[in-house]
Formats: C-alpha cells, sequence, structure tokens
C-alpha cells in the first residue's frame, strides 16, 4: 500500500491499480472508497486523523470496499445499493445512509457535493470538493480500462452523465479517478464523451477477450479502454 499526502487534509492510498482517499475538515474525515485486498482502511486513516470518520462508496464494485466491514454504517446512493451492494456485500452488516445527486456533506470547512453519474453502475457518484475545486470521480472519469458490461451497465446513460458533467467543467480544476493516472484534467471528458458516441454508433472495432468468463469486446478509445457487451455497451 503506498500512501501519498495531496495537501495537509487529503490523502491517496494506492493499492494495486485502484486507489480511495482520505479528506479531512475541521470537524469530520471521510473516506472515499475502501479499498480492494485491505481490510484496514479504518486502521490507515486513523494513522493520519483523530477525527471522527466516516466511509462513502463511489459504487459497489468489490475493488472499493474491501474495508467496509470495518465500518457500521457508510454513505451510497440508493440505486447502487439495491441494484448491486446487496450482490456484492454480502457478509458485511454495515447500515447505507443514502446521499442523492446534490447531498452536500460537511466536514467543517470543507463542503463536499454529490454528483450522480449512473452508467458505469446505475449509482456511480463522483465528489466534488467544492473549496479545493477538486473532482473524486471513481470509474466513469479515468484513462483506464472502464468496465461497461454486464448487468445494469449502461452506455447511454453513461454519455448522458458526462455531458452533464461536462456542464459542470467549470466547478472543478482537476479529477482524481480511482483508477488509471492521477489526476486528470477535465479536457478528458468530452474526448471519454466521443469515444462512447462512437462504440454505439457502431463506428469503432472491438477486440474480442473473455473476462470474468463473460465474452466482451474492448474498445481501446485514445482517452480510455472501455469494455463492452458484445453489442456495444447497451441500448
Amino acid at each position: 500500500m503506498e500512501r501519498k499526502q495531496l495537501d495537509g487534509q487529503t490523502w491517496i492510498f494506492e493499492e494495486g491499480g485502484v486507489r480511495f482517499f482520505l479528506l479531512t475538515g475541521s470537524e469530520r474525515a471521510l473516506l472515499i472508497d475502501s479499498g480492494m485486498a485491505a481490510r484496514n482502511a479504518r486502521e490507515l486513516a486513523r494513522e493520519l486523523t483523530d477525527l471522527p470518520l466516516e466511509l462513502l462508496n463511489t459504487h459497489a464494485d468489490r475493488d472499493h470496499m474491501g474495508s467496509n466491514g470495518e465500518f457500521p454504517e457508510f454513505y451510497m446512493h440508493p440505486s447502487e445499493y439495491i441494484n448491486f451492494y446487496k450482490k456484492g456485500g454480502e457478509g458485511i452488516s454495515a447500515v447505507p445512509v443514502p446521499v442523492w445527486d446534490g447531498s452536500v456533506l460537511e466536514l467543517g470547512g470543507r463542503s463536499l457535493r454529490i454528483v450522480a453519474l449512473p452508467g458505469h453502475t446505475p449509482g456511480s457518484i463522483a465528489v466534488l470538493d467544492e473549496k479545493n475545486r477538486r473532482l473524486f470521480s471513481g470509474d466513469p472519469v479515468q484513462d483506464g480500462r472502464i468496465f461497461m458490461f454486464g448487468e445494469m451497465r449502461q452506455m447511454n446513460a453513461y454519455v448522458h452523465s458526462l455531458r452533464r458533467l461536462l456542464s459542470m467543467a467549470g466547478q472543478f480544476d482537476e479529477i482524481y479517478p480511482s483508477h488509471g493516472s492521477c489526476p486528470v484534467g477535465p479536457e478528458i471528458i468530452p474526448r471519454l464523451i466521443d469515444a462512447a458516441e462512437q462504440i454505439l454508433a457502431g463506428k469503432a472495432r472491438g477486440q474480442a477477450e473473455e473476462m470474468f468468463g463473460q465474452r466482451i469486446l474492448a474498445y481501446p478509445m485514445g482517452p480510455a479502454t472501455f469494455l463492452c457487451d458484445e453489442d456495444g455497451g447497451g441500448e
């Protein structure tokens, strides 16, 4: 586990291809996701702050909630909890606390606004650190491999989400994804939109792969590689 300090109130934990974040204010601290193989994210955070500590999951893919069992409750969009978490979070007794698009979490002098980004998963969210003009984007905005195959992942919804995010781009200067390069700039958003629209229009050529026992098509599109169902990511 590699730890990087971004500033006096922000840390990045790098865990073999996936990362999670610790943000603090004057009154509270928040973990954004809890790792993949890690089962001690709470302990890692406690090395850096003694503030009351809470957890938010950007979505419920397994590589983002490895330490969820350490917490009595966690923030998550209800669409994600209903459709995804109940399947991947079996055996975890933590209680979900709903956050919605536009919800604001106050850490004390640091306001974090929730931005809904459905498409990669139905309840994917990003976190906008308003004062510091940073967006913690989860999986939808990145230059790595974006999973768009399987149940409830939908490319049209993904494009709609990114178009809405593009309209907000004046509110943040840097994007901190869970995978790929970190940070990336807002200029990646229109490039991801264009790439996704090319896939939907049948203008991109996919490469056949198998992942988790399922046949998929991988589209290396420049800004990122999209991993899609054989129909190209949804209706």
